[in-house]
């Protein structure tokens, strides 16, 4: 059968991303067909959108999959789990061989492999791309993260390319300007290749378990200019939108400075003000630092973000201990307002380069888990737009990976180890100042306990080993032999003596 007339590529799943997403691919020129479990979300969105002649629509999957272009190519944006499986396995069977299955949700990367699997025993690709942006990525432009065979991506890499973000070729800053129908189309995309099945979808998380670091980071400074500096939102709100003009350009510091300055309608008061201090999550925090643990990876910042969201869900039990437990008191800060401003900002951006220096590490240690070949470049590349955590700061490590692809660790770079050379004062000096006035700062220490660790040629694990040695016969190492030979001391016999084991 002729595909003349056919769509280009498909979509499953018209919530919010869905729709926009859909949106995104048309204004690009590309012919796409859409479909809803419910046809009502269907028919309302066609009619919202009567004016693209390139969009169209289905009651029935097995006319929206007829309605494709050989190969198939149908984009899967529902809810991850059990419902992206449902429609995986509605799909296969009008399948044919050489079709494609995009899962566009936030899977988790080893249900991502698990899908892959079953979908290639069939004779059909996957692609498990992470999307980041939310919902104005998703409509002008995300960063697109695909994970997949590379005969996979042959085949979508050209829409991906198109409906990607878009930054300056020298400056690697986000362009700007997209609006309905009217695109961004020059410039550097922000999507690359990642690598094979769940990669894409781990890179993803990663990206999401480091924007938990650094909205907690921001939350932290926030807090210690409110506390210690007697600052009002509006005025903290001037000092974030300073801070965007330098080193911590980013969208996060941006809307921060928006939403910091925004007043309350209905009682007139700062807005942020009457928003409740409970936070929620989606799980890819937590699935980040749960990945962590089991490779044996330190990434404590991005715990303690996490730790942050579910200490502050306990609302009524904090407001309860408030009445109970106390801090010392401390006399109002009276010193330099401009040496306490700049001390935070260093402070923020040592603690966002360490959260960084987790991530990528995480990823370089994953890469061998998973027999993956991340290019740890391009990815910091394809976040410098569409995504949440897009910042010029990227810029920089993209950098430090041209300088040596195989470094270790960011902290190593020329570059990040002269900042924090210079800015390392200013950070110790903001955590003794928040710890002293009672303010809870649990990424600006956990990245600079990091840090210390990081950088010291010896830890008290010496003593921790013995212990475990004492009491479970867990075997240590000697300083003066070589790595990989262990030892038990034998503490219950009154002479103690050693052996190898």
């Amino acid at each position: 059968m002729s595909d003349t007339g056919k769509s280009t590529i498909g979509l499953i799943g018209l919530a919010v991303m869905g729709q926009n997403l859909a949106l995104n691919i048309a204004d690009h020129g590309y012919r796409i067909s859409v479909y809803n479990r419910t046809f009502e979300k269907t028919s309302a969105f066609l009619q919202s959108n009567s004016n693209l002649t390139n969009l169209d629509g289905f009651r029935e999957l097995k006319d929206f999959v007829n309605s494709l272009k050989s190969p198939r190519k149908i984009i899967i944006m529902v809810q991850a789990g059990r419902a992206t499986d449902a429609v995986v396995d509605s799909l296969i069977p009008m399948l044919n061989k050489g079709d494609i299955i995009i899962d566009g949700g936030n899977a988790k990367w080893t249900d991502t492999i698990d899908r892959e699997n079953r979908v290639n025993s069939k004779g059909l690709l996957f692609v498990g791309s992470g999307v980041s942006g939310g919902e104005e990525g998703a409509r002008f432009g995300p960063s697109l993260m695909p994970g997949c065979s590379k005969e996979a991506w042959s085949e979508i890499k050209d829409v991906w390319y198109a409906i990607s973000a878009k930054v300056d070729d020298k400056t690697g800053k986000p362009i700007t300007g997209a609006s309905p129908g009217s695109p961004v189309k020059n410039g550097t995309p922000c999507t690359s290749y990642i690598s094979t099945d769940g990669s894409g979808h781990y890179v993803k998380m990663v990206h999401n378990g480091i924007e938990y670091g650094d909205m907690q980071m921001i939350c932290e400074a926030y807090h210690i200019l409110s506390e210690v500096g007697r600052m009002n939102p509006y005025e903290i709100g001037e000092i974030f939108e300073e801070w965007n003009q330098g080193i911590l350009d980013s969208f996060l510091i941006e809307i921060t400075a928006d939403i910091l300055k925004q007043t309350d309608a209905s009682t007139g008061k700062p807005f942020v003000d009457i928003v409740l201090d409970a936070a929620g999550q989606k799980g890819t925090g937590k699935w980040t630092s749960v990945n962590a643990l089991d490779m044996g990876v330190p990434a404590p910042t991005v715990a303690e973000a996490v730790f942050a969201r579910c200490l502050s869900a306990v609302k009524e039990e904090r407001t309860q201990a408030s009445k109970i437990l106390t801090s010392t008191k401390t006399n109002i800060y009276n010193d330099s307002r401009e040496e306490l401003v700049e001390s935070v900002r260093d402070a923020l951006y040592c603690s966002k380069i360490c959260s960084y220096a987790q991530g990528f590490q995480l990823m370089r240690i994953a890469q061998s888990e998973y027999n993956w070949k991340l290019n740890f470049g391009e990815i910091a590349q394809i976040w410098r737009g569409g995504c949440i955590i897009r910042a010029a700061f990227l810029q920089k490590i993209t950098e430090a990976y041209d300088r040596d692809p195989e470094i270790s660790n960011l902290l190593l770079d020329e570059y990040f180890t002269e900042c924090i050379n210079d800015y390392q004062d200013n950070w110790r000096k903001v955590i003794c100042l928040a710890t002293t006035y009672g303010i809870p700062n649990p990424t600006f220490s956990s990245a600079l306990s990091y840090y210390d660790g990081y950088r010291s040629v010896r830890l008290p694990q010496n003593l921790l080993q013995a212990q475990r040695d004492y009491f479970g016969a867990h075997s240590y190492e000697r300083t003066d032999s070589v790595r990989g030979k262990f030892f038990h001391l034998d503490w219950l016999n009154p002479s103690r003596p050693e052996k190898q084991v």
